[in-house]
């Protein structure tokens, strides 16, 4: 399909790019994305997918907007302290663009409607912060062979990778088993530098515009890490393992458990 009149002049520095052009645009126009975590990590990602196009963006989280939340999540103003953050996102991102399709959740993504979520979306992107709910989500997508984009954040680093679910190494491979509870600092208590998350959040936007048109070579079986402290980006090749409980050769994750349960 022909990309023309308004539309061309939305895109226009993404139509001159030979690796997007036409064919790219239609692509994300007609792709899908599913974020889940509309926060430090979860604004700039869909900020910069819903300005590309991408033509249907699901968000789901069913968290309300703190004060303490606007040093970093960048989607939401003083005014909106209180409101659900889904919500709050579709409304500021269908100003942005009005040609997207925003599919706002509150409902908490679990063990029981995951599939049923993340089945009508192209790509999942993981925004989340908080290892149950980052398990359930790569286990569903090995399960189901969905790509996955997968961004952390803590302090001054953060981690991205990209994970072709049944075909590339997955979040398991390098982490086996969720650490336990009681040894896991979240970034109320770490702390976390709010162009930290940005970053990451960029670059997990980057990876899922990749996937969905084709351009450049996505993160698959790479781990990339972000040093903001030092200004420094490693890359660390990830091989997929065979004894993987998700995606291995005997797998024993076969099912969706709710691991906070």
């Amino acid at each position: 399909m022909l990309i023309r009149g308004e539309e061309r002049q939305r895109y226009d520095c993404q139509l001159v790019l030979k690796e997007v052009g036409e064919r790219g645009q239609d692509a994300l126009r007609r792709g899908s994305v599913l974020v889940v975590g509309a926060g430090g990590l979860g604004a700039p990602i869909l900020f910069y997918l819903v300005a590309a196009g991408v033509g249907r963006v699901g968000i789901v989280d069913d968290d309300v907007v703190e004060l303490s939340n606007l040093q970093r999540q960048i989607l939401f103003k003083t005014e909106d302290v209180g409101r659900l953050k889904a919500e709050v996102a579709a409304e500021r991102l269908a100003a942005l663009n009005p040609e997207v399709t925003l599919e706002p959740s509150t409902r908490r993504l679990a063990a029981a409607n995951a599939f049923a979520v993340i089945d009508r979306y192209d790509v999942v992107v993981t925004a989340v912060d908080n290892f149950p709910t980052r398990y359930l989500i790569n286990d569903a997508c090995v399960l189901h062979r969905k790509t996955l984009v997968d961004g952390a954040v803590l302090r001054l680093t953060g981690l991205a990778m990209t994970i072709k679910g049944g075909e590339s190494a997955c979040y398991r491979c390098l982490f086996p088993e969720p650490p336990p509870t009681a040894g896991v600092i979240s970034c109320s208590e770490a702390g976390v530098l709010g162009p930290i998350p940005g970053t990451i959040g960029a670059i997990q936007a980057l990876e899922a515009i990749k996937v969905l048109t084709g351009a450049g070579q996505p993160l698959y079986d790479r781990l990339l890490q972000f040093d903001g402290s030092a200004l420094t980006f490693n890359e660390l090749q990830v091989a997929r393992v065979p004894t993987c409980p998700a995606c291995g050769e005997a797998p024993t994750v076969t099912e969706l458990v709710d691991l906070d349960e």
